[in-house]
């Protein structure tokens, strides 16, 4: 990105503004029209990006089948095998982020992850975040888990990150088979269900192995990503989570669902002893008017098809001691996380008017940039970037296994042909 473009966008949102109702484009006197391709465009952008995910997707998927029979033969190789094939998707899913709707990202967080947020000399985020971690987040739309992905993808951590979804997902045509491997754990959410098979796969995280893959400590790497709320926030699951504090005398929040308390207490009870941080991220997207919903525009189609991408995508980080965490006591522990949600509607209220979250980083952030922007914005305790790859040559990691593959089929037929 260009100086130029950084400040632009840097900036607070023009008097000329573009509002959204019942999840319609509606313009203000002045304002410029920000849906930016047409529908022959459209139907263009997503026969590319179509092809190219599903393209990067069936590689994936056979690669991670050609590499299973390791399960059997040698598990320290397989769960390294099949880190490489999730550095993978996530290389995917950063190159159609960077070339199909270049995206401003604005980080910064409070005191707790100082010295962890950094830029480096191309102008990128490099963070340095714990290797074993659990991350929870609010969850404002659909594309919260792509730029989370991307922020581990920063933190060399995208091989290592492991989500905790609705069990529905798993039954998507290749890409769920593909989670499958990935070692995802998919929620029905019914506990008396979910409880053996989530203990079973957080025992899998809590393994030793060793091995290119295996990071620095005595535990494997994981980024642990659980969103609280169960689902993305809309109308309905607004008003149902409004219902249901109603009901058992609890907060209500304005920009945040209220959290369950149930699988994330469990995950942490369970993980006590091998993790020892809890990142927190609350993700705000700039664009939509104060009080708006940003599921009613910022869809895939919207973001991807549309050329209609957020205006920036804001996170801020705070970090906790696991062994601050009341996990004794699950009342406790429900007041606990209720309290850090209650800062979160705090955190969005101020985002929304400001257009920024609070930062306890000011200066604090090291820069290497050369970009004077970018130093200006890092002086002020903020990383602002695009979500992109290091070097476009990455995605060639993607195609790897299956051109060696095909090498090695060749070469018998050349020594024969050759005879």
């Amino acid at each position: 990105m260009q100086a130029s473009d950084i400040r632009q966008r840097k900036g607070a949102s023009s008097p000329d503004q573009t509002h959204y109702a019942n999840g319609v484009l509606r313009k203000d006197k002045g304002a410029e029209q920000r849906l930016k391709h047409g529908i022959p465009m459209q139907i263009l952008r997503t026969l590319l990006l179509a092809t190219w995910f599903n393209c990067c997707a069936v590689t994936l998927v056979t690669t991670q089948l050609i590499g299973s029979p390791l399960y059997v033969i040698n598990k320290k190789w397989y769960y390294n095998y099949m880190a490489m094939t999730k550095q993978g998707f996530g290389l995917v899913i950063t190159a159609m982020t960077e070339w199909g709707c270049p995206t401003l990202v604005r980080v910064s967080g409070d005191k707790s992850v100082r010295g962890e947020l950094n830029v480096a000399k191309d102008g990128r985020l490099a963070s340095s975040f714990s290797e074993r971690l659990v991350l929870v987040a609010n969850h404002q739309v659909y594309t919260d888990w792509l730029y989370l992905w991307w922020f581990s993808y920063t933190n060399r951590m995208h091989g290592h990150i492991f989500i905790i979804l609705k069990e529905s997902l798993k039954y998507i045509p290749i890409i769920g088979q593909g989670m499958m491997f990935y070692g995802f754990i998919f929620m029905a959410r019914k506990w008396l269900s979910d409880k053996p098979r989530l203990q079973h796969r957080l025992e899998k995280l809590k393994t030793m192995h060793s091995g290119p893959m295996s990071g620095s400590q005595p535990y494997d790497p994981m980024w642990l990503l659980i969103f609280p709320e169960g689902t993305n926030l809309s109308i309905n699951t607004k008003r149902r989570s409004a219902e249901y504090g109603e009901k058992n005398g609890l907060p209500l929040f304005k920009h945040v669902l209220l959290p369950r308390t149930t699988g994330l207490f469990f995950c942490l009870q369970q993980l006590k002893g091998t993790v020892d941080w809890v990142y927190d991220c609350t993700v705000g997207y700039e664009g939509p008017p104060k009080d708006s919903l940003p599921d009613k525009y910022l869809t895939l189609r919207s973001t991807y098809l549309q050329g209609r991408p957020p205006k920036s995508v804001c996170m801020h980080w705070r970090r906790f001691a696991v062994s601050e965490i009341p996990l004794d006591d699950q009342k406790e522990f429900e007041a606990w996380l209720l309290a850090r949600w209650a800062e979160k509607d705090q955190l969005l209220e101020e985002f929304f008017e400001t257009g920024r979250f609070p930062t306890d980083l000011e200066g604090s952030i090291s820069c290497d940039s050369t970009d004077e922007d970018q130093k200006a914005a890092a002086a002020h305790g903020y990383v602002e970037t695009d979500v992109k790859l290091g070097h476009w040559s990455e995605v060639g990691q993607i195609f790897m296994v299956l051109a060696g593959v095909a090498v090695l089929l060749k070469i018998p037929k050349l020594f024969f042909t050759g005879a």
